[in-house]
């Protein structure tokens, strides 16, 4: 099996577990404040051992196509988080280590009141890729690129799950290069 047809297998068995464990179809108010009729809780899928190994296959093959450069995934917490995790801990067992780091919302606390954890393994320069679970306005990893910005880091890539087709990618693209693996229409 070629490595497009094993992504597509990928793909398409990661589109039925988001059907199956993620997507709703009810009003809910988006992290934007925006209302909507349906909503996508990516963790559901991405937080199952399977759902967990496919996002971290399929969003290392992306980031290895695209931006062969990064060496380091992250993006705002709390969405991103799993995403991160998954594709560093894949990309380890497939002899490509990337590092995970995960932005906060806010700067830690206590301590050190840093707003990135995982910093000790990131340098400034460092080509990174930013990752989102849903792309609605682009806010939330618009806040990650800001912050990894400021850290000094490279931004190379952006990687989402699923973009809503509400804005986001436009406002995502003109900071980086954005690819999702799945659109809203996919889910009708």
């Amino acid at each position: 099996m070629s490595g497009s047809e094993l992504f597509e297998r990928h793909r398409a068995r990661l589109l039925d577990l988001l059907k199956l464990l993620a997507y709703e179809e009810r009003e809910v108010v988006l992290a934007s404040g925006q209302k909507s009729n349906f909503y996508i809780d990516c963790k559901q899928a991405v937080l199952s051992a399977e759902g967990h190994y496919l996002v971290g296959w399929l969003f290392g093959h992306v980031i290895a196509e695209r931006a062969p450069e990064v060496e380091a995934v992250g993006g705002l917490t709390m969405g991103a988080d799993p995403l991160a995790s998954a594709v560093s801990t894949v990309s380890y067992l497939c002899h490509k280590p990337l590092s995970a780091f995960y932005v906060r919302k806010e700067p830690k606390g206590h301590g050190t009141g840093q707003w990135i954890e995982g910093r000790k393994l990131l340098r400034p320069g460092m080509p990174v890729a930013i990752l989102e679970d849903v792309v609605t306005t682009g806010g939330s990893a618009l806040k990650a690129v800001a912050r990894a910005r400021e850290f000094g880091l490279k931004v190379s890539l952006i990687v989402g799950l699923v973009d809503r087709e509400e804005g986001g990618r436009e406002a995502l693209e003109k900071e980086a290069p954005l690819v999702t693996l799945f659109r809203r229409r996919e889910f009708a």
